[in-house]
């Protein structure tokens, strides 16, 4: 059985991102839009680079992504409803493997941005 340790997620400059976008590992990938979503200042940036990773070939880092969308939401409470909207409901239907942080990342954005964001696709999945 796979130990998980919890570390804190390291800040990523925006240096640092470029250099993960060209020669990151794909650990690095991973982790690249938990650490957008909890050091970003402008929400419009991080927004725009978690998007980016959500057209990512791994099915984790795209999860990730809309985990870095809730922490977004979590920490300057703002996102672009009808930017974001798109790509979360595409991701909930396409990404099976992890749709349970999918749900999770939806149900924060909805907690903490006051939005309704596919509450009844939620419950029909989760009937399942």
């Amino acid at each position: 059985m796979e130990r998980r340790m919890y570390q804190s997620l390291s800040t990523v400059s925006e240096e640092d991102m470029k250099r993960i976008l060209q020669k990151g590992t794909a650990e690095d990938f991973r982790i690249l839009p938990l650490q957008i979503g909890e050091s970003c200042t402008k929400w419009q940036q991080g927004q725009r680079d978690c998007l980016g990773l959500m057209e990512h070939q791994d099915a984790l880092v795209r999860a990730n992504a809309v985990l870095g969308l809730s922490y977004i939401a979590r920490n300057l409470g703002v996102l672009d409803k009808r930017i974001v909207k798109p790509y979360i409901l595409r991701e909930l239907e396409r990404n099976e493997e992890y749709r349970w942080k999918i749900i999770d990342a939806i149900r924060d954005i909805n907690l903490f941005l006051g939005w309704k964001l596919a509450e009844k696709r939620i419950v029909e999945i989760e009937k399942r």
